[in-house]
């Protein structure tokens, strides 16, 4: 099954006490299935982010807002930053300071809202 479209499918778990960051293994084979999505770290935790492109302010504007409607249904939220034609997105996981599977679904679920 192509993991892609099993991550667009899968929904975000609570996070709880003792759930714990993604190994750099299994992050590098999740982030190989997410074309242009990178890993960062900023403050000693690593991020997964994109900059997706737009041709105007208002374009990447609406696509932020609609990134975040999905965050809310997800109850998982990331960092945007829209600028002029362009919106960057970072997910990761407060609770743990890492990245957790709920970040990868939701850069898949991003990517779906910018092919949409």
């Amino acid at each position: 099954m192509n993991t892609l479209l099993s991550l667009v499918e899968e929904t975000c778990v609570p996070i709880g006490a003792d759930s714990s960051a993604l190994s750099k293994e299994e992050v590098s084979t999740l982030l190989y299935e997410l074309p242009g999505w990178t890993v960062s770290e900023r403050g000693g935790i690593p991020k997964v982010e994109k900059a997706f492109a737009f041709r105007d302010f208002a374009r990447a504007l609406a696509f932020a807002d609609r990134v975040g409607a999905m965050a809310d249904r997800e109850d998982h939220h990331p960092a945007l930053l829209v600028e002029w034609g362009h919106a960057t997105v970072s997910w990761w996981t407060h609770r743990i300071r890492g990245l957790h599977r709920n970040d990868f679904i939701c850069a898949a679920k991003t990517d779906a809202i910018y092919l949409g």
